[in-house]
């Protein structure tokens, strides 16, 4: 099948347009990708892994359609937030967020994300920030206040609020007030601060662009506002237009819309063909969030015996732009699932024989179809079920959809039982000989107590781990 036919059958839910639409790269040689990824502050919540994930699969679902993808992703180190924490910590910003930044590395590799081609700090680019501010203000659609901070004027840019569908005219109305702080309120339409003059609470966290970049560079002592970053770093690295940006919903307004506005304001380019966001997952119907203090770590995950993949599992369970309420049981009922899984695809045997070309081509279909990981589930379930398939033909049709899944059933090991276990089940197999069957129901409970299943088959016993 040539490349054409492949995108066709890709759909993708564009929230610029609010539609399904036929995914088509601007450049056939390669899909260029830009997620906003974490603010390294504290332990990411696995409300925020969502986005990850599904940037993921997306990720491996095109190149799983033979399209080379080159992805980046930034990691947010310098704003209120890491400030204010890490001067908590008695910590400078660099050492502070290296950490958190180390450990989000961890926690990618836990849930079998692939990295991006590149991964790119905000500390990294500000010439490229302030580059792009210059722009701003020779375009005459920033200005700089009486504090010496530069802000973005959303009156002067005519297509402001089309991706969040805001109201224009209400919005211009409501335009004329300051807000210094990178976040504010989804009704809180304001002028949004791209380059903020140094106060006495950003401590030693300021550069001073005429000194770095040349005398020309008039900002003023400072450092970049949260939206300008994102503009910036993707430009940088991808150019300036992308295929695709993704993220959560609650990034569409402000964050996403300010980029548009900064990004196609400096170039007069559309500045991003497919918008794609994942919803939220709540708690207690809340979106999970650190603000709210509801919000549970992998760490938490990990301390409670989970592994996490089985939240992997659990949210390609639904589809990304479902809102997902978090219960503790109904993660673990998808580790027992998941388990399962892994259980029938040992008992497959060793072997590995051809993809199935029936169920490639169906599950081809599924998870081009905006990315519908429910259905390509339903169909992994059906292939291990289906009787006319051989058992080495279906190992090598799960691997073929591990590629876009990420469950790693390459790496599935069968585990190894302990001795005791194994003695206990010799036992009872030596008491069913001798048709001592309440003495192999006690044996079955001592089994049990052990974290250990046994199953009577045809073929003799058959032990699994609870």
């Amino acid at each position: 099948m040539n490349s054409n036919k492949m995108q066709k059958a890709i759909q993708l839910y564009n929230t610029l347009s609010r539609e399904k639409e036929d995914f088509s790269p601007i450049d056939p040689k390669e899909v260029r990708i830009y997620t906003c990824g974490p603010t390294v502050y504290d332990y990411t919540h696995i409300g925020n892994y969502r986005a990850y994930v599904f940037a993921d699969v997306l990720k491996r679902m095109l190149e799983y359609n033979g399209l080379k993808v080159n992805h980046v992703m930034n990691l947010t180190d310098v704003d209120d937030k890491t400030i204010r924490n890490s001067q908590k910590e008695g910590k400078t910003l660099k050492e502070f967020t290296e950490f958190y930044t180390e450990k989000f590395f961890e926690d990618i590799k836990s849930l079998n994300i692939v990295p991006p081609t590149k991964f790119t700090k905000a500390t990294d680019n500000i010439e490229a920030m302030v580059e792009l501010i210059k722009k701003l203000l020779k375009n005459n659609l920033a200005y700089k206040s009486a504090d010496g901070s530069i802000y973005f004027d959303i009156k002067k840019f005519k297509n402001y609020g089309r991706l969040s569908d805001l109201d224009l005219e209400a919005q211009k109305e409501n335009a004329s007030g300051r807000i210094k702080s990178d976040e504010y309120d989804k009704d809180n339409v304001q002028d949004f601060a791209l380059w903020k003059a140094w106060d006495q609470k950003d401590g030693d966290v300021f550069w001073d662009p005429s000194t770095s970049f040349g005398a020309s560079t008039k900002l003023g002592k400072g450092r970049p506002g949260w939206h300008i970053e994102c503009s910036a770093m993707s430009m940088k690295f991808l150019g300036e237009q992308l295929d695709i940006h993704t993220g959560g919903v609650d990034l569409i307004f402000p964050h996403h819309e300010n980029e548009i506005a900064q990004s196609e304001g400096a170039t007069g380019k559309q500045f991003v063909k497919y918008w794609l966001h994942n919803e939220w997952v709540l708690v207690d119907s809340k979106k999970m969030a650190k603000s709210l203090n509801n919000f549970y770590t992998l760490r938490d995950l990990i301390n409670k015996g989970i592994n996490p993949l089985a939240y992997r599992f659990w949210l390609l369970m639904a589809h990304y732009r479902t809102r997902i309420n978090f219960v503790l049981g109904a993660l673990e009922g998808a580790e027992t699932a998941l388990k399962r899984l892994y259980g029938l695809y040992i008992g497959l045997g060793g072997d590995i024989g051809k993809i199935d070309k029936e169920y490639q081509k169906k599950f081809k279909e599924r998870i081009g179809d905006d990315l519908d990981t429910p259905r390509a589930l339903s169909l992994l379930w059906d292939l291990i079920k289906d009787p006319d398939v051989s058992a080495t033909d279906k190992k090598a049709t799960i691997l073929d959809f591990d590629k876009v899944l990420g469950l790693d059933f390459e790496n599935i090991k069968e585990e190894e039982i302990p001795e005791e276990v194994k003695k206990l089940v010799e036992e009872r197999e030596e008491a069913r000989r001798n048709q001592d069957f309440k003495k192999s129901d006690v044996l079955r409970d001592e089994i049990n107590t052990l974290g250990y299943g046994v199953k009577d088959t045809p073929d003799g016993q058959k032990i699994s781990k609870n």
